[in-house]
């Protein structure tokens, strides 16, 4: 089978950041990536267009890196508190899932995406752990979450 050549719309994690003319199997663009709005095909008129948005592209990203920084450092000083019903060995009944951490970060006034949240799998058992989240390909923030059991 062959490749299809896409443009990226917007930073997608492992395959590139926006603006990149990268190539996918056809079924990935076709089902996933265009549908989404993550990419469009790569056409020789959208090729020369693109040379034009990469320049603005490198200008927003130049602007959003302070506001992700600032993100990141108010990221870095939070520590979150989870209390969950869990057995005498430590182990949670339930888990805590990246969305349930996503709600907690915008009580605190910070709002996240629940899939920027690189949770390998949910929190199943009491105790410290520390989490990432990837704001951007380059710029990954991390907290730390305490889970206790439930009296």
């Amino acid at each position: 089978m062959g490749l299809v050549q896409v443009i990226l719309s917007e930073d997608v994690h492992a395959l590139g950041d926006a603006g990149e003319i990268v190539s996918v199997k056809p079924g990935f663009a076709r089902n996933f990536l265009v549908p989404q709005g993550k990419a469009v095909l790569a056409t020789s008129e959208r090729v020369y267009q693109i040379e034009h948005q990469q320049r603005v592209i490198i200008e927003k990203r130049a602007k959003d890196s302070s506001d992700l920084e600032a993100v990141k450092a108010k990221l870095d000083k939070i520590e979150l508190e989870i209390e969950a019903q869990a057995g005498e060995e430590g182990k949670l009944f339930g888990s805590v899932t990246a969305q349930n951490l996503a709600d907690l970060l915008a009580e605190k006034g910070i709002e996240v995406d629940r899939r920027k949240i690189v949770l390998q799998e949910p929190i199943k058992s009491v105790g410290e752990h520390a989490i990432a989240i990837r704001l951007r390909s380059d710029v990954v923030a991390e907290f730390k979450v305490t889970v206790k059991a439930a009296p």
